[in-house]
């Protein structure tokens, strides 16, 4: 009788650490989770904008949130060009009034799946008139068909209209640009493009922001639009 009552004690016995030993993986497993989340959601969002998946897109973007970012941003824009321009060059003046005039049918046209995918691919907008988001290339599409040659063009497929290509002159005014991606804050995330950092011709940096919503879910929620730097180092937006 003895030897059968100290079994279940000697089952307990195990069982406690095991136990201790599980809770702390899936408690490791879940702080890594976090963690890594907004990557995730980040791909994700990517994804989905290439894909122009407006229904997935609602998902991954905050559009009433982006929609306040932007027209605050490009107004704050134009705003630093309008002071520029003020005492130096009138026509400048006169431009950054009419494109302050059409903050909103450009916000209109970045809030959509295809002004998102040209904010996630580091081509927000420059304030200038009528302005539309650029046309987003496939990254897995390689700079150039091995059968073209000059003078000569590959038809396009039925019903497959080709995008219009970017002219050399347009290719040489937009360097590429150097990304990076990390956590702000508990609840921001943050990927941000430099183009021309200390280069000839100053520096522009711009960012997209992830705000958190939930315990694991990242939304696409404002932008950062920074003028090019001057000659002497300083953001124009500072």
């Amino acid at each position: 009788m003895t030897d059968t009552q100290t079994y279940p004690r000697k089952s307990s016995s195990w069982k406690k650490p095991v136990a201790i030993a599980v809770a702390a993986v899936a408690i490791v497993a879940a702080v890594g989770y976090g963690y890594a989340s907004p990557y995730i959601a980040l791909n994700h969002l990517k994804a989905a904008a290439d894909a122009r998946d407006a229904a997935a897109l609602n998902e991954y973007v905050d559009y009433p949130a982006l929609r306040v970012s932007l027209k605050q941003q490009v107004g704050e824009m134009l705003q630093q060009r309008m002071e520029a321009a003020h005492a130096s060059n009138p026509l400048m003046l006169f431009g950054a009034m009419i494109g302050n005039a059409l903050i909103g049918p450009l916000v209109d046209a970045y809030a959509t799946p295809e002004g998102v995918a040209a904010l996630l691919s580091g081509m927000p907008p420059t304030g200038k008139p009528g302005e539309r988001p650029a046309p987003v290339q496939p990254s897995e599409a390689p700079p150039s068909s091995p059968s073209s040659q000059p003078g000569q063009s590959t038809p396009p497929a039925p019903g497959n209209p080709s995008p219009p290509a970017p002219s050399p002159q347009s290719q040489q005014a937009q360097p590429r640009a150097q990304t990076s991606a990390g956590y702000r804050s508990l609840n921001t995330f943050a990927v941000t493009w430099q183009r021309g950092a200390n280069g000839a011709n100053g520096g522009e940096r711009y960012a997209a922001i992830l705000q958190r919503h939930g315990l694991f879910s990242w939304k696409l929620a404002a932008v950062e639009l920074n003028e090019p730097d001057t000659g002497n180092g300083a953001s124009a937006s500072n």
